[in-house]
């Protein structure tokens, strides 16, 4: 894999305000060549060979952390994991204090999820180290939206001009705003629904609306977000009940996109809430894929943030 024909990276994933839509590009066509070395009976690499990535969680994660584990150690990476619920930070130590300990054992990359927004950033100004952003409180999930954007090319072969709906708690989801920022750099048109306690003020990169029908129609793809429950008790939401009658995404309420548009869902899911429980394995559901999909993604991250960095400062 030759970085020489690839653009300059930022040296984070922050989020994707300093991206280009070559450098996305580059790094999904990167993704599908990680795919096909997962696709062999052995599947590993050495091209982060002598390089020590730290996965950085203060808050608890299934799917992203064990795809970024997976991901750095098939590229023969020393993985060093970490978890804020059996740490220090339980004693009161900082977010800062915490990662200058982790920056003693050598780290050449940091995976960092926590509860606040903005964390991510502030560790690259600590550590001067590449910082992929894991999710940080409601602000950004950059990856899960990349392999969203991996997961829809593979569907749909192209974003150009493709109208995007995203469905569900769209005021706190991290996913949302990644996906608003991350599919119109690739094309998209993104619709972003919900009741109107659970949407921002604005979003950028999307269109905001109530009505389900506006943001359904002739979609070409639809995400469903998780109806975060414990919003509940801050009076967000009249009933679970109401929700579900108004804005469960339904066999019959998916007829108003496009024929056999593709159906995602980030994880985790609540089963007939948001989603009707049978769509979940309906032939044009991607969630499963979506997951798949992560650790070819998080490959093709580490090697652009590492491995071409590290050629292009050479």
């Amino acid at each position: 894999m030759s970085a020489s024909a690839t653009p300059t990276f930022p040296p984070h994933l922050l989020d994707f305000q300093d991206w280009s839509r070559p450098q996305i590009e580059s790094l999904l066509e990167t993704a599908r060549m990680m795919q096909e070395v997962l696709a062999r009976p052995v599947k590993k690499v050495p091209a982060l060979t002598g390089f020590t990535v730290a996965t950085v969680f203060f808050e608890p994660s299934t799917r992203t952390r064990i795809s970024f584990e997976l991901a750095a150690r098939r590229m023969s990476a020393d993985v060093v994991s970490f978890s804020g619920a059996m740490s220090s930070t339980t004693k009161g130590e900082t977010y800062r204090d915490t990662l200058r300990t982790l920056e003693q054992l050598g780290i050449d990359a940091y995976i960092i999820r926590a509860d606040a927004a903005g964390v991510c950033h502030q560790a690259y100004r600590w550590l001067g180290k590449p910082v992929l952003n894991a999710g940080d409180g409601w602000r950004a999930h950059p990856t899960q939206a990349l392999l969203d954007a991996f997961t829809l090319l593979q569907s749909l072969g192209s974003l150009e001009g493709r109208k995007i709906a995203i469905v569900g708690d769209i005021l706190h989801s991290r996913v949302a705003r990644s996906n608003a920022e991350l599919l119109p750099l690739l094309g998209a048109a993104v619709v972003a629904c919900g009741p109107a306690t659970l949407l921002p003020a604005s979003l950028p990169g999307a269109r905001l609306t109530t009505d389900l029908r506006e943001a359904l129609e002739d979609a070409d793809a639809v995400m469903v977000l998780r109806l975060q429950k414990e919003r509940m008790d801050k009076g967000l939401l009249p009933s679970l009940p109401e929700y579900i009658a108004a804005y469960q995404v339904t066999q019959a309420r998916l007829g108003w996109a496009k024929p056999q548009a593709p159906l995602l869902h980030p994880g985790p899911m609540n089963r007939d809430v948001e989603l009707e429980g049978i769509l979940a394995e309906a032939p044009q559901s991607l969630v499963e894929r979506q997951v798949a999909n992560g650790q070819a993604v998080r490959m093709a991250v580490l090697y652009h943030l590492l491995v071409g960095r590290k050629r292009s400062e050479g």
